[in-house]
């Protein structure tokens, strides 16, 4: 039947059969959408399969939409990590040897504020906040005890940091040093994402222009050393916890893409030589279908960019790699048991949706950092999926679902939309700093909430199903301890005070003066690329906030100016 036929059944069957139907019983709502205000028809059926190789192709070959891999999940399942990282060093690494022992087989990393932004935890502004949020790493010596027993060239580690990246990526290489590691055994990821920082997250230090040095400079060194070393996580899972669509997400997060690698490219480097070290990091929200069109959309329109608009030759530059994390924005304090089938839903949308990595939530993060306990169930959320389910024996298996592959359609078209209107904007950088990007983001975070507030969204626990007994009183909350604070400033004197000082002065007035008269283009090079110097700093015996601030002298802080 021929698209024309097919059409003109469709009316008829709207016509006479469903429309008089739905007029005696109506359906539970008057527009079905998708949190991205895309209309969800009654039904989906194929309009174009002449364009097949076109629009879909096969798994491994361009553009990917069926994934980047010929065999997918049926050569190995993807990387198992848990997020994790609290109060001190020594917790942390009791933690991450147990999550190893329960099958886990990454490390992902969090750190704590200060760690994030810059501070070392004798600063007053870390008061308080000392290995809340994560682990406080102020030192080398920290980062020593935090992989003591694990070693560099076994597991891969994924750290969640942005404006200290290049300081911590260098204590991690300093301490595959140490282990004997040569640096291109060492894998995993540095998110490195200091873009969606302004537009969503602000964990920024220095203004966008010197930022974005830092991180081509980071490209380039690892390039030549750190070979396996994924230079950036470029992420939408921040731009989406702040209240986007999943069409901002992609389009958001695919236009910071488009940003890095032109300043790459402008700062001298061949898309080709960096393009396959890039990843990405994206949420996986509520809604199952439209998240798995989603991924699929973002490895399509990501393809598309590098061959069309960058010339990207090899095969490996235009794939779209990326990590997942679960939507920790969907969880609720209200009945947290309800947060397991949140997660496995939202964990199942990215397996079948071709990610390369999972983090799965645990079920008290609304209300604490997880227990043991529930990090256990997450975990084992994954090892069901991936050994239990059978999603993983075929590639791609939503791939000719009218509705999913509509849908992904129309994800892109509107994603272009962004996209073309982001490049009139002057590009990603100029758009955030114009505050586009925010603007558009808070928007879609008020409609949300006030159809949340209307009832035309349901969040079971919260705003329909309520239950007067509070749950989270039984359940036990893991509490950071308050004495983690003053012991980790305890280590950080004594570790100050047995170091050589003037080695330390002399090294972060080396890193100043490199900072202060940036090359006119990157190379790997000792006397041009700033890793170089970071690395002497950490090596010396700096600390991160040493090594911040050292910047800070240099390059300011930057403020919102919207």
């Amino acid at each position: 039947m021929d698209e024309k036929n097919l059409q003109n059944e469709f009316e008829r069957w709207q016509t006479e059969t469903y429309t008089p139907f739905t007029q005696k019983r109506k359906e539970r709502k008057e527009n079905f959408k998708t949190a991205s205000d895309i209309d969800v028809k009654p039904v989906f059926f194929p309009s174009d399969d002449d364009k097949y190789m076109e629009k879909l192709g096969f798994p491994g070959e361009f553009p990917f939409i069926r994934g980047v891999y010929p065999s997918m999940y049926r050569g190995q399942f993807w990387t198992m990590r848990q997020y994790a990282g609290f109060g001190s060093a020594e917790e942390t690494n009791e933690r991450y040897k147990f999550l190893l022992e329960q099958g886990q087989t990454g490390l992902s990393v969090a750190f704590d504020l200060p760690t994030q932004i810059g501070y070392d935890s004798d600063h007053t502004l870390s008061q308080g906040e000392v290995g809340k949020t994560g682990v406080a790493i102020d030192t080398l010596d920290d980062m020593r005890t935090l992989f003591k027993d694990i070693p560099l060239d076994k597991v891969s580690t994924s750290m969640t940091i942005n404006s200290t990246a290049a300081i911590l990526l260098s204590m991690y290489l300093v301490l595959a040093e140490e282990q004997g590691v040569s640096w291109d055994k060492v894998t995993g990821t540095i998110q490195n994402d200091l873009l969606k920082e302004y537009a969503a997250r602000k964990t920024y230090i220095y203004p966008p222009k010197p930022s974005l040095r830092i991180i081509t400079d980071i490209f380039a060194f690892c390039c030549e050393r750190v070979p396996k070393w994924n230079t950036i996580s470029i992420s939408g899972y921040h731009i989406r916890e702040a209240g986007s669509t999943a069409v901002q997400e992609i389009a958001f997060t695919l236009a910071d893409g488009i940003a890095y690698v032109e300043a790459a490219v402008k700062a001298g480097m061949d898309v080709d030589t960096f393009a396959g070290r890039l990843s990405f990091f994206f949420n996986a929200h509520n809604n199952f279908l439209e998240e798995i069109a989603k991924f699929r959309a973002a490895r399509r329109m990501w393809a598309k960019i590098m061959k069309e608009r960058f010339g990207a030759k090899k095969q490996k530059s235009m794939m779209l790699r990326f990590h997942t994390q679960t939507a920790g924005c969907t969880l609720t304090s209200q009945q947290p048991d309800n947060n397991i089938v949140r997660v496995a839903m939202q964990a199942m949308s990215a397996v079948l949706g071709g990610t390369q990595s999972l983090h799965t939530n645990s079920r008290d993060e609304a209300l604490a950092l997880p227990t043991e306990e529930s990090v256990n169930i997450a975990l084992r959320t994954q090892q069901i999926i991936a050994n239990e389910s059978g999603v993983a024996d075929t590639i791609d298996p939503f791939a000719g679902s009218y509705y999913v592959e509509q849908l992904t359609d129309e994800i892109e078209k509107r994603a272009w939309e962004y996209i073309n209107k982001i490049d009139e904007l002057g590009g990603a950088t100029s758009a955030i700093e114009q505050g586009f990007f925010q603007r558009e983001i808070q928007q879609a975070a008020y409609d949300e909430q006030k159809r949340i507030e209307r009832l035309e969204e349901i969040v079971v626990g919260v705003n329909k199903f309520q239950m007067n007994e509070d749950e989270a009183h039984h359940m036990k909350i893991l509490k950071v301890d308050e004495s983690v604070e003053a012991k980790q400033k305890e280590r950080l004197k004594a570790y100050k005070a047995n170091r050589d000082q003037e080695k330390v002065q002399e090294t972060l007035k080396k890193l100043q003066k490199r900072a202060a008269n940036p090359p006119a283009t990157v190379d790997a090079s000792p006397e041009n690329n700033m890793m170089h110097y970071f690395i002497d700093c950490v090596r010396a015996g700096a600390t991160l906030g040493e090594i911040s601030d050292a910047l800070r002298e240099i390059y300011g802080e930057y403020t919102e100016s919207f």
